[in-house]
């Protein structure tokens, strides 16, 4: 059960947190509170078995960096129960409501919020014995209906398919590049960053070092991949080539020599005839 209630700033002890707390965004809190007060209390839960507060922080790291912006020695709570492991869960769900949180960003929080809810309920696998009733206990008659995405998406207010992309984006971008885009355009990006998770691993790797040299998605992606520099008439005269090239290896040795004829090679000497047979077929 919830409790409210004003305590010490100095009574909390604030663990480390997924989302670091951005001065610029504290500071913006500190000056509303000052116009309108508090208008949301941070969220605690009761660890009086601390060493340096009776409190953990739950959510509202920027609140009470705000608080001290403000020099105010107290701060509105709500006291909820709960462990460390459903502490955290309540920090992601109120950090991905935030509409600041970039694409990348809410996909770290999706994916830790899997990764911290397995460790307490048991790793989500789809006919694993025992996840079945896992997930009943925590969805209730819906576990079958849309199993752990869909009770993220509930949870989180978001809708069952982007939850899905949240977890491609996830799971499959390699660390290198979340580095490398993040505070960039990409990052806020959801189809450029499905397409770049959709890359080997080695690729994305230099993809992310493309992006440190040249911040443009297409082009950083063309100093991976670069995209063959061909007019319409290279093309086509290549098509060709190649259609010429399956022709001759299709060809019989009576058909081969009727073209010779045909390209006025016919008549040269019998040696180098065989050379240029012989290296024709050897492409």
């Amino acid at each position: 059960m919830a409790e409210f209630k004003r305590i010490l700033i100095s009574d909390i002890v604030i663990p480390e947190r997924l989302r670091a707390v951005e001065e610029e965004h504290a500071l913006a809190i500190a000056q509303s509170i000052v116009e309108h007060g508090l208008i949301n209390p941070i969220t605690v839960r009761s660890t009086p078995a601390a060493k340096s507060g009776k409190y953990t922080l739950v959510a509202g790291a920027h609140r009470i960096r705000a608080e001290e912006i403000n020099e105010e020695p107290e701060i509105d709570a709500m006291i909820v129960g709960g462990d460390k492991a459903e502490a955290q869960l309540i920090e992601i769900t109120e950090n991905l409501f935030r509409n600041e949180l970039s694409v990348i960003d809410r996909a770290v929080f999706v994916q830790s919020y899997r990764e911290i809810w397995e460790q307490k309920h048991g790793k989500i696998e789809p006919g694993r014995p025992g996840n079945r009733a896992n997930l009943a206990q925590l969805l209730g008659d819906e576990a079958e209906a849309g199993g752990f995405s869909a009770h993220v998406a509930d949870r989180m207010g978001l809708s069952l398919r982007a939850v899905k992309r949240l977890s491609q984006i996830s799971q499959n971008l390699h660390p290198d590049v979340r580095a490398a885009v993040r505070g960039t355009p990409i990052a806020d990006n959801q189809s450029a960053l499905l397409k770049i998770a959709k890359m080997e691993p080695l690729k994305q790797r230099q993809a992310a070092l493309a992006f440190r040299a040249e911040p443009d998605l297409k082009k950083a992606l063309a100093l991976v991949d670069p995209p063959p520099q061909l007019t319409k008439a290279q093309v086509e005269q290549a098509t060709l080539l190649s259609r010429l090239v399956t022709a001759w290896e299709d060809a019989s040795e009576e058909t081969r020599s009727q073209f010779l004829d045909h390209i006025g090679l016919g008549d040269m000497p019998d040696q180098l005839m065989a050379e240029i047979r012989s290296e024709a077929d050897d492409e």
